[in-house]
């Protein structure tokens, strides 16, 4: 008799938790939160603990799940190039560490801040689980982005009408985002942390200082709000820290 194990692989789910308050995080992923006993949480070496780990804790108790450290290096990722093999290393072991409870038959849910599309780490570890189990069942749960909840902290559109967005990430080292400010309507720049005081002269230079808003920590303890982004210069930022920019308001005719 053949003693195979056929017990089927386990469900994976990435899950967007929102952008901080843990009263954003959805019905539907509350709910996989709930009823899946693994997490896998991104950690990062050069932090304290997870972030993902403690809004998800703010709504869910998570004393009684196993948690599953997985660390991402803090590097860019430029799309396109050939990538750092020590960050695939990374992934491959955060994959493998995953890939043994799912061999199990136990589900594993990866919560991530925001949504898992937009610049998250889950789409890292994705294809190295596919990799080695390229019939694993994936849910992803969308989640409240961080400039979503920024905007809406400003009861402020992110784009309206024909209002142009574009979103850029932390590694705009190129002259790209001179063409990206001068051209579209409305502008979304994520974790500006280390790049404040570079940011503020290229905008006072195109005279649109007053047309941004950076915040930093939204939705957490100690969030700030800068609607004057000039008083940001030379402040000690935290990771989180995203900029709004709206070049266009409604005009109404008298």
């Amino acid at each position: 008799m053949s003693t195979e194990n056929t017990k089927p692989i386990g469900r994976l789910y990435l899950v967007g938790i929102g952008p901080g308050d843990p009263e954003l995080i959805t019905y539907k992923a509350g709910r996989i939160l709930e009823d899946t006993a693994i997490w896998a949480v991104p950690k990062s070496k050069n932090t304290n603990g997870s972030s993902a780990l403690q809004i998800a804790g703010g709504l869910i108790d998570a004393s009684g799940k196993k948690i599953l450290d997985l660390d991402f290096a803090m590097k860019k990722v430029f799309m396109g190039e050939t990538l750092d093999p020590r960050l695939l290393d990374a992934w491959r072991v955060s994959a493998a560490e995953v890939i043994k409870y799912l061999d199990l038959g136990e589900d594993v849910v990866f919560p991530t801040l925001g949504d898992p599309t937009l610049y998250s780490t889950a789409f890292y570890l994705l294809p190295m689980i596919q990799e080695k189990r390229p019939d694993v069942q994936v849910t992803v749960v969308p989640g409240i982005t961080a400039m979503a909840a920024c905007a809406a902290g400003l009861s402020s559109p992110l784009a309206l009408g024909n209002d142009v967005l574009t979103v850029v990430p932390a590694a705009f080292d190129d002259d790209r985002l001179r063409d990206i400010l001068t051209t579209l309507d409305a502008i979304v720049l994520m974790k500006v942390h280390r790049k404040m005081d570079a940011l503020v002269a290229l905008l006072t230079e195109l005279d649109m200082v007053d047309n941004a808003v950076l915040f930093e920590r939204f939705g957490l303890p100690g969030q700030t709000v800068y609607t004057d982004i000039r008083t940001a210069v030379g402040k000690d930022l935290h990771y989180f820290s995203t900029m709004v920019i709206r070049k266009k308001h409604i005009q109404v005719e008298q």
